[in-house]
């Protein structure tokens, strides 16, 4: 499997990895520049060159934070070497990339307001999946401005009966935004999500007086005062005013995307093996 295709499918599994990148060559080495692959936290693909400096690349690599990062390694009998010597004469700088898993968000309810979210969302690095019990919201036409060039990939989910079900399929840390046209659809998304622990944040739009009576019905269908605690209403962000649909959009992408960075997931992070020391630049 080449290094795109790791790359594709890392996104598509959900996986994190690492993209390692020969920067740059001094001398003689077993690849030029420009050569990559991609590691995982149990796979490899492609190749940098192969013994001790791809086993380094490896081992950087999942120990890798959520930054880039350089490490040059030396091909000499002189050099330090943990895994084999190699004695090209040459010198190696490797960048390391991580390939963080892409925030997953989901809108229930892509009327006025969730259409201009989905325009907004579709510009950004995300897995977005739009969710709606009516059809004609999810038409090619209508949502031509958000399928035209999105950077995210979109899935449409045309559910005309318990959209909810939708709330069991979506992955792990998913951001969840309620805003459907009906209110009785609302609280049973409400009521579904609070029952995944393993959502992301969940957002419910609609005033002070909605959520009083929301909060009285799921604490009544037995969900305990923490756990209504984590739906936030309203969403958006303060201080933003206005009730034009493009202007809420705004504010609430404002206030998600804030949310995503701070749970977004890092690149695989692993400690060198027992009895290696990490290697010194």
């Amino acid at each position: 499997m080449d290094w795109l295709t790791a790359v594709a499918r890392l996104r598509e599994s959900r996986a994190p990895g690492v993209l390692v990148t020969v920067a740059a060559v001094r001398g003689h080495a077993p690849r030029d520049a420009g050569a990559k692959m991609v590691v995982s936290l149990d796979g490899t693909w492609g190749t940098v060159g192969g013994g001790n400096l791809e086993e380094i690349a490896i081992e950087r690599a999942r120990a890798l934070g959520d930054e880039p990062e350089l490490v040059t390694v030396a091909l000499s009998d002189k050099a330090p070497y943990e895994y084999g010597v190699q004695c090209c004469g040459g010198e190696v700088t490797l960048l390391l990339e991580p390939l963080p898993v892409v925030p997953a968000v989901a809108v229930f309810g892509i009327g006025h307001v969730g259409l201009e979210l989905a325009r907004i969302l579709a510009r950004h690095d995300l897995d977005l999946h739009l969710v709606d019990s009516r059809a004609d919201q999810l038409t090619d036409e209508r949502l031509a401005p958000v399928l035209a060039d999105p950077v995210a990939r979109v899935q449409v989910h045309d559910v005309p009966v318990l959209p909810e079900l939708i709330l069991t399929t979506l992955p792990a840390g998913a951001h969840v935004l309620v805003m459907t046209h009906d209110h009785a659809e609302d609280a049973a998304l409400c009521d579904a999500a609070l029952r995944i622990p393993a959502l992301g944040s969940i957002g419910l739009i609609g005033s002070a007086a909605k959520w009083a009576r929301f909060e009285s019905k799921l604490r009544a269908e037995g969900h305990s005062a923490e756990a209504v605690a984590r739906i936030t209403t309203p969403i958006g962000l303060d201080g933003v005013d206005g009730k034009e649909p493009a202007v809420i959009a705004v504010s609430v992408a404002a206030a998600l995307l804030r949310e995503v960075s701070r749970s977004a997931t890092p690149a695989p992070r692993r400690s060198p093996a027992p009895g290696r020391r990490p290697h010194q630049d």
